[in-house]
């Protein structure tokens, strides 16, 4: 009798990495319900692919028990224990490339295009056009495993939780989500022009709004909607598991170039993203989501982008998202959302 197909998908971090995994991973088992999949990634993501029909998720524990090149040995053995017979190395870096070799399987690995990145950032001498994107690029690792012709989709919208149904009873306007924060000052929209955002919707009495963000940065949230009626605070309120639904829930989210896009986008939310030193053309704007990208003014900052992940930001650079107005933002919602 054949061996049953298992394949194995590796994408160990980050946060929005991971959702821009999704669209393509679910095609693939939609396409595929007789496969096997084994998505490893860190155990805080389990919920972003838990619900792909026919994965079973695997938690790499990088920072304990497969830390190091022991640690990475001793995963490529409890991994052979599950059947694989395929590996699809969606992140390409050195752990996956260790645990590749233990494996020992038919694998294909992500191109992350680094030549065409570093010709799109440079100061001089920019070629400055559309690269492929995340999700084209994890396409071709699964061509190259002769698994052919992916179209990526977006997950279907789930019931809402019971936690959800509670934490939003009496807000019946449309749900917009707003995620102030970025890994990277250098592509996080000023908190003085996000305060004049958020009231500035608020004041349309047309939604709820829902603000999203890290335990650490509820007090910052607070401050951003103190003069608010229709704001709540999401950071801190829930687990992440039901930030998952709520935001599946949403009419429509505003985010930097950050994994709150991706996580909304996965979904297929309606996604307004604010770029600054970033830029679109990396690859990385949320998936189908291209005509919401609000970027920031090269005519004014010809170097932009200045890296793919915000944390170069060149001097005179400091300012770039000021050129995107308040105005210009909320008109973008009340004509999307």
């Amino acid at each position: 009798m054949a061996r049953q197909k298992h394949i194995l998908i590796i994408r160990l971090s980050a946060m929005g990495d991971v959702a821009m995994t999704v669209p393509v991973v679910y095609a693939f088992a939609k396409a595929n319900p007789d496969i096997k999949i084994s998505f490893l990634s860190k155990p805080f993501f389990k919920p972003i692919v838990s619900s792909i029909p026919n994965l079973e998720f695997v938690a790499a524990n990088v920072t304990s028990e497969h830390k190091g090149v022991m640690g990475i040995w001793k995963l490529a053995r409890q991994l052979k224990k599950l059947g694989i017979t395929h590996v699809a190395d969606l992140h390409n870096v050195i752990r996956s490339k260790m645990l590749r070799t233990f494996l020992n399987l038919p694998s294909a690995t992500l191109d992350k295009g680094r030549a065409e990145k570093k010709a799109l950032t440079r100061e001089s001498d920019k070629n400055f056009t559309q690269l492929a994107t995340t999700a084209q690029r994890y396409i071709a690792v699964f061509d190259n495993l002769e698994f052919k012709n992916l179209v990526p989709e977006v997950l279907p919208k789930p019931n809402k939780a019971p936690a959800i149904i509670e934490f939003t009873a009496g807000h019946s306007r449309k749900w917009l989500g707003v995620a102030p924060f970025a890994a990277h000052l250098g592509k996080q929209y000023p908190l003085d022009y996000m305060k004049m955002v958020v009231e500035g919707i608020d004041l349309l009495d047309k939604y709820d709004i829902f603000l999203f963000g890290a335990p650490s940065e509820v007090t910052i949230l607070n401050n951003l909607s103190d003069t608010c009626k229709n704001v709540k605070v999401v950071a801190g309120a829930l687990k992440f598991k039901e930030e998952l639904n709520l935001i599946s829930q949403l009419d429509g989210m505003l985010s930097m170039d950050s994994g709150n896009a991706h996580l909304a986008a996965m979904y297929g939310v309606p996604t307004i993203s604010l770029w600054g030193v970033t830029h679109p053309y990396a690859g990385f704007a949320p998936f189908n989501q291209e005509e919401h990208c609000i970027v920031s003014d090269r005519k004014k900052y010809p170097k932009i982008p200045t890296s793919i992940y915000g944390n170069l930001v060149p001097e005179g650079y400091e300012d770039v998202m000021k050129t995107i107005l308040p105005e210009q933002v909320i008109e973008k919602i009340k004509a999307t959302i």
